[in-house]
Order: structure tokens, then sequence, then C-alpha cells
């Protein structure tokens, strides 16, 4: 169940795509508006994160499962999700089918993903991020200096 919400995130991520219309997203117009960016993402029984979907279909990030607990790294292999005509779907290891994806825009940076052939209501909303995963936004770069002066002895 894991790998399968984690996808899902990911995924929803690839229904955001150029058109500020909501709407269903067609695989193309998704992968052109995913792929290498950063999205957070929420899904209906709490499990949240951010992650990144590579060109190669591998995904990595952090998530946090049911809304509790410490985010955890999380990666999914190369190939992991591709384009299956206009649908995004998933391969994923331990199932014997695979996962394709409803992707519905809900706004300029967001949308909505579910599980195709399942409730709209069973699904996460993602939101493009301008940052890297885990980073705050700052205008000063921090200083790898230590912050304690030394004392003396």
């Amino acid at each position: 169940m894991t790998k399968i919400v984690y996808v899902l995130l990911v995924v929803e991520g690839l229904s955001g795509a150029t058109s500020a219309a909501a709407g269903n997203m067609g695989a193309d117009e998704a992968r052109r508006f995913v792929v290498g960016n950063l999205f957070s993402f929420t899904c209906f029984e709490g499990t949240s994160g951010e992650g990144r979907v590579n060109a190669d279909g591998s995904v990595g990030g952090v998530i946090r499962l049911g809304g509790s607990g410490f985010p955890q790294y999380a990666t999914l292999p190369p190939g992991t999700l591709r384009v299956r005509g206009d649908a995004i779907c998933a391969l994923i290891s331990g199932l014997p089918f695979e996962v394709c994806f409803d992707l519905d825009r809900t706004g300029a940076k967001s949308f909505r993903g579910s599980v195709a052939a399942m409730s709209p209501l069973a699904s996460c909303h993602f939101t493009k991020q301008s940052t890297r995963a885990g980073t705050t936004n700052t205008s000063l770069p921090l200083s790898i200096q230590p912050t304690v002066t030394p004392s003396s002895r």
C-alpha cells in the first residue's frame, strides 16, 4: 500500500499541466509540467510529503504515511512511471498489474490524482513547489562556518 500511495502522490504532480482551466490532463501535457519539478502532496487519509518525478520514470522524495511519525525518504526505480496511451501508469513491484491514474487540474500550480476507476474522493492533492525537497525559502545563503565561538582557556 505504501508504494501505491507514494506513486499516486507523485503521479498527481504529473496532472498539473500548463493550462489554467480545470479538467482532465493528458499524458503529454502532464509530463511536460511535472518532470523535474518538486511537488508537495496530501492524500485523503492524511499521508503527505514532497516528491520529484525524473525523466526516466523514477521517483524520489519524502513521505509521511498517515500524516504522523517521521518523514521517510523513498525512491522508486527508473521505469516505474510510464505512459500508456493517454494515461499515466505505474508498474509497482509486488503488484500483479499496472496501476493507472486520473489526473485532474485544480489550479494554476495544483492538481488531484486518483487511481483510475476509483472515486476522486480517494485521491491526493499536489501543489508545485519552488524549492528543493526539505528546504525552506531564504534570501540569505546558509553559512557552513560554526556558530559557536571558541572559548578562551
